[in-house]
């Protein structure tokens, strides 16, 4: 009885033990799959203020992640705010009318003008408006804008570089370099200038710089041309077409024999548009001089027609430089490159800018004929001397005319 009672009384005691090992780790297992639960707050005596994120921001300004989008705040009307202006009053044009627009487009023409003595080159200062006449298709224009101008240039050194190969060709090639070389000695640091050859077609050498040695160097490499044709007629109308994009007014100085044997271009065509071509002088300077002057009138036919070639050369020549208000040399010696050269620098700097409204208005792309007559103050031909009243011959140089512009329907 006694060994049986004991086993009930361990049996017992075995599971009070496990029962009390269940429930102490029951609360443990619930504190892990359970979030703990926060501590309310006391209520505060302030206002309560909103989360960070849910803030309304300032006007304008950005807002939290999760808060909504801020809109700026419409300003208060001020009491002191101006009354609203008072409406425009309307206008009503006459029963049956319609609506018209006037506009008034006056054309404005400005000539160069250069007054040079003609023994000396020298330009002749201090002349007034009063002195200028100057005349559109035979009819005087009043002058309304006159000033003095002497300002840095910007000019294409055109040269003709062609074919060497026998001695008479030589001395032409070699006019050339000394004229070109002459001409960029007497540039300023402030002069614009490119350098352009051609023989049976054209090559830029140098593109417009202010730098004098590069284009003292361009000129020093004008040793061997390609081809022994002179197109000078397309290289002249490139030039003019090249320049003519180029605002301002620009200056050619073509260094060439005058002759043509290959161009497509023709005499006429060339000629328009050189007259129909605005803001470009030509200043052309013929090569060859000294030897056409010992070979002129020699015997032979061949001769002969080349001293015709020559001649005709030489009228196309002063041609471009007399419509462009520019010059025309011939020179025989190299000494005469610098007196050359000095005037035409003379001739480019320092000029009189005469501004007029034409009193033919009419922009029918018609060509305008010019003439610039120099008075005194009774109206009669300018009469210049010198200290030891000795009357001075003077050359007045401008343009020959200018084509109107063509107004477009």
């Amino acid at each position: 009885m006694s060994t049986i009672r004991l086993n009930v009384v361990f049996g017992c005691q075995l599971s009070t033990i496990s029962l009390l090992a269940v429930l102490a780790w029951a609360p443990a297992a619930v504190a892990q799959s359970t979030p703990q639960t926060q501590p309310q707050q006391q209520p505060s005596q302030q206002p309560t203020q909103p989360p960070p994120d849910q803030a309304s921001p300032d006007a304008g300004g950005p807002g939290g992640d999760n808060g909504a989008i801020a809109l700026p705040k419409k300003k208060e009307k001020p009491d002191d705010a101006p009354p609203p202006a008072p409406a425009q009053p309307k206008f009503k044009n006459p029963e049956g009318a319609g609506d018209y627009t006037l506009r008034v487009d006056v054309p404005e023409v400005s000539v160069d003008v250069g007054v040079l003595l003609e023994k000396t080159g020298q330009f002749v200062p201090g002349l007034k408006p009063s002195n200028f006449k100057i005349y559109e298709n035979g009819v005087e224009q009043k002058i309304s804008g006159f000033k003095r101008v002497e300002a840095p240039i910007t000019a294409l050194l055109l040269c003709e570089f062609s074919s060497s190969f026998n001695y008479y060709n030589y001395y032409f090639l070699q006019d050339m370099r000394n004229a070109a070389w002459e001409f960029a000695r007497q540039l300023r640091p402030q002069d614009y200038v490119a350098l352009m050859t051609f023989d049976m077609r054209t090559q830029i050498w140098l593109d417009f710089t202010q730098d004098k040695n590069q284009l003292l160097n361009a000129i020093q490499s004008l040793v061997i041309p390609g081809f022994s044709e002179k197109n000078l007629f397309d290289a002249l109308y490139e030039a003019e077409d090249r320049l003519s994009r180029i605002e301002g007014h620009k200056y050619i100085i073509l260094l060439a024999s005058g002759r043509d044997t290959f161009s497509k271009i023709t005499l006429d065509k060339i000629y328009q548009k050189v007259k129909n071509t605005p803001d470009i002088t030509i200043f052309a300077i013929s090569t060859g001089g000294n030897l056409r002057a010992q070979t002129e009138g020699g015997p032979g036919v061949g001769q002969q027609m080349r001293d015709i070639d020559y001649l005709q050369a030489d009228n196309e020549m002063k041609t471009f430089a007399k419509m462009t208000g520019g010059m025309w040399f011939e020179p025989r010696f190299v000494g005469e490159m610098p007196e050359i050269f000095g005037d035409i620098n003379k001739a480019i700097r320092s000029k009189y800018q005469l501004v007029y409204h034409p009193s033919n208005a009419k922009q029918d792309g018609t060509y305008r004929k010019l003439r610039v007559e120099l008075v005194d103050d009774e109206g009669k031909p300018l009469r210049i001397q010198d200290e030891k009243h000795k009357p001075l011959k003077y050359e007045i140089i401008a343009r020959d005319g200018y084509k109107a512009r063509q107004e477009v329907e």
